[in-house]
C-alpha cells in the first residue's frame, strides 16, 4: 500500500475522538473483520495472543484470510484447520516450538489447501510493521541477503547509493485488521502491557482496524496515573473487548501459564480431520462466548493452577511434563 494512501485512509476512517469503544467480541469481529482480508495477531508464539478473537472468527466462519505468520504457532494452526486462513506470509509458522510440528497446518500445505505466499525472517516481518508505522514505503536492512527468500517475498536487493553495496529493502505492511491482547485498558482503548511488547506498538500503528481484547477494563484515572505505561493509545483502537483469560491456552505473562494439557489435546486431535472436527465441535462452535469456553477447559480451578504455575508457586504437574 502506498504510504500516502495509508495516511489518507487513517485520517478519514479512524476517529481521534475520545469515545467509548467497549463492545462484545462478537460485535467487534462482525464489524471489523471480513472474508479475504489480511490478518495480523499481536503477541509472540504462544505468548499473549488473542485466542478469544481467533475462536470468534472461527465461529463466524470467516474465510480466505491471509495471515501474517510472523511468529505464528497455535493461532495459525487453528485458523488453518478451521478453514479461516488459506494463505500464509511466513516467517515462523507450522510448529508449536518445543511441543512439535503442527499436524493440521502441515497437512493443509502439503495437500494444497493452504499456500505459503511469502517468506521472510522474523526481524523482517516486524520491520514491515515498523515501516508502515513510520509512513515509509520500505525499511532498509542488512538481512536475508544470500538466501533464496527473495524468490517468495516482495523484498528487494538494491544498490545503496551511498556505499555502492547491496542493501535489502523490506516493504511496509498494512494489515486490514489485527487483534492484540493486553493486560488492561480503559474503555477508550488506552492499553497497558506488562512484560515484553514485541512489535505490538508498531502493529497497532500499521493496522487499518485494531480490535483489543483485554484481561480487564480499568478506569481512565488509573491509566492517566501512569501515562508512560500506555503502549497503545486510544486513537489507534477500533474496538475494546473485555475477555478474561483471552489468550488461553497460551501464556499471559505474570498472570497465567500456558495450558500444556490443552495444547497436547489439540496436537493429538489435529492429526486427523475428524479430530479437528471433534475439537471445534467441543470447544468452539457450540460455545456462546469465551467465558463458556473457559468453563469447558477447566474453569477457575484450571486457571488458578495456571496462575500458580506462572508465579512459580507450585511445580509443573501436567502429564506432558513427565514424559
Amino acid at each position: 500500500m502506498d504510504p500516502d494512501d495509508a495516511r489518507d485512509w487513517m485520517a478519514t476512517k479512524k476517529s481521534r475522538m475520545l469515545t467509548d469503544k467497549l463492545m462484545p467480541l462478537e460485535e467487534a469481529v462482525s464489524k471489523f473483520t471480513y472474508d479475504g482480508g489480511y490478518l495480523a495477531m499481536g503477541g509472540f508464539g504462544h505468548i499473549r495472543v488473542s485466542m478469544a478473537g481467533i475462536y470468534e472468527m472461527i465461529r463466524q466462519r470467516r474465510r480466505n484470510l491471509v495471515i501474517a505468520g510472523k511468529t505464528a504457532v497455535h493461532d495459525v494452526d487453528v485458523l488453518i484447520a478451521s478453514s479461516v486462513v488459506d494463505r500464509v506470509e511466513c516467517a515462523y509458522a507450522f510448529g508449536h516450538e518445543l511441543r512439535g510440528l503442527s499436524p493440521a497446518g502441515r497437512r493443509a500445505v502439503e495437500g494444497g489447501k493452504v499456500k505459503v505466499v511469502a517468506e521472510l525472517s522474523n526481524a523482517a516481518f516486524q520491520w514491515r510493521f515498523k515501516a508502515a508505522s513510520m509512513g515509509l514505503p520500505w525499511l532498509p536492512a542488512r538481512i536475508m541477503m544470500g538466501t533464496d527468500t527473495f524468490r517468495y517475498s516482495s523484498s528487494k536487493v538494491v544498490e545503496d547509493p551511498y556505499t555502492g553495496k547491496p542493501i535489502c529493502l523490506i516493504p511496509a505492511c498494512y494489515p486490514d485488521f489485527a487483534f492484540i491482547h493486553v493486560h488492561r485498558c480503559d474503555k477508550y482503548g488506552n492499553c497497558q502491557i506488562d512484560g515484553t511488547v514485541i512489535e505490538d506498538k508498531e502493529l497497532a500503528m500499521a493496522a487499518k482496524r485494531l480490535i483489543i481484547t483485554t484481561e480487564e477494563i480499568v478506569s481512565e484515572d488509573e491509566i492517566r496515573a501512569s501515562p508512560d505505561r500506555t503502549v497503545i493509545p486510544f486513537y489507534m483502537v477500533d474496538a475494546v473487548c473485555e475477555v478474561p483469560y483471552g489468550c488461553h491456552p497460551g501464556n499471559m505473562p505474570l498472570l497465567y501459564y500456558s495450558d500444556e494439557e490443552h495444547m497436547a489435546e489439540w496436537l493429538a486431535l489435529s492429526r486427523t480431520e475428524d479430530g479437528v472436527k471433534q475439537y471445534l465441535d467441543k470447544y468452539v462452535y457450540p460455545v456462546e462466548d469465551f467465558a463458556e469456553y473457559v468453563a469447558l477447559v477447566g474453569g477457575e480451578k484450571k486457571m488458578g493452577y495456571l496462575r500458580r504455575l506462572e508465579r512459580l508457586e507450585e511445580p509443573l504437574s501436567a502429564p506432558w511434563a513427565k514424559r
